[in-house]
């Protein structure tokens, strides 16, 4: 898995952090270790790596492990930022990234039920360990709140009507499973002629950041993030959805006008090139935005 797994826009994010210098750095969703592997190669003295998922900081200790004690792996939140750097005595980083959304490695495991490709239990969780699964969150959920979501998350101008058909269907049975949901959704979404996505990728999304809860805190965390920037340090973000680029965009922005030693790097977001589109399809929505603290 580690092995086939390409880091997005992994050029951009090392040029724009600058390990060579060393340092500290934070990747605050370490994932399989790709980003965190580079930044080490490119002389981080060390990386300290967040991620909720267990799975895949199972894998992020193998892609890691020849680099010894540079590397230190936590199985946190991204928004556990503060607490987790203070717990170690770390006042200020060179260096911090938050690869934000779901991974490849969660998209393809089998079990997860982040996907409608295959047939699974509907799970959507990212930290399997705490919180309800998206199958659960459908039993008990008010017709208007699952409309709002999947309006809100998922951008799905049809969503009062997948609302009303979900819980028509789970009269009949549990919805517990990828496959039942995508065909409820697929039946309640009109459509004519070709489409260009699936008719359930829209509610899926939606329902990921529920269960997630993606959105929430985020600003926080972009706060708490370059507060424990050091002079010269910088923050890279790469969103994968506009829900998320929005509040990144708008919270920089924010930052910026409320403190004078921090700077936008990235007046427009950097997207992936050609040549990396070509090999990773999945990179084709990401945006990466970046702050610096000069002072």
């Amino acid at each position: 898995m580690a092995a086939a797994h390409e880091p997005v826009m992994l050029p951009e994010v090392v040029d724009l952090l600058g390990p060579a210098r060393g340092g500290v750095f934070v990747d605050c969703t370490v994932g399989l270790g790709g980003h965190s592997r580079a930044l080490l190669e490119a002389g981080a003295t060390r990386v300290l790596g967040l991620d909720r998922d267990e799975a895949a900081l199972a894998i992020a200790r193998e892609t890691l492990a020849a680099f010894g004690d540079r590397v230190e792996l936590v199985h946190a939140d991204y928004r556990d930022l503060g607490r987790v750097l203070d717990e170690r005595g770390i006042s200020a980083v060179q260096g911090a990234l938050a690869d934000l959304g779901v991974s490849s490695m969660q998209l393809d495991a089998d079990g997860r039920g982040f996907s409608f490709r295959r047939d699974e239990p509907l799970d959507m969780r990212m930290d399997q360990s705490r919180g309800p699964s998206a199958a659960e969150l459908l039993r008990e959920v008010d017709e208007q709140e699952l409309a709002d979501v999947i309006f809100q998350f998922g951008e799905e101008r049809h969503s009062r009507r997948v609302a009303r058909a979900v819980v028509n269907a789970r009269r009949e049975a549990a919805i517990d499973t990828t496959g039942r949901l995508a065909a409820i959704v697929r039946r309640a979404v009109p459509h004519r002629g070709h489409q260009r996505i699936d008719p359930a990728t829209r509610t899926f999304q939606a329902l990921r950041i529920w269960v997630n809860r993606e959105l929430d805190g985020l600003d926080a965390f972009l706060a708490e993030a370059t507060r424990r920037l050091a002079a010269g340090a910088r923050l890279a973000v790469i969103t994968f959805h506009s829900l998320e680029d929005r509040i990144v965009k708008h919270t920089f922005r924010a930052l910026q006008k409320a403190d004078e030693g921090l700077r936008i790097l990235t007046k427009r977001p950097a997207v992936p090139g050609d040549d990396e589109l070509a090999r990773n399809a999945r990179a084709r929505s990401a945006k990466l935005r970046a702050i610096e603290r000069f002072a």
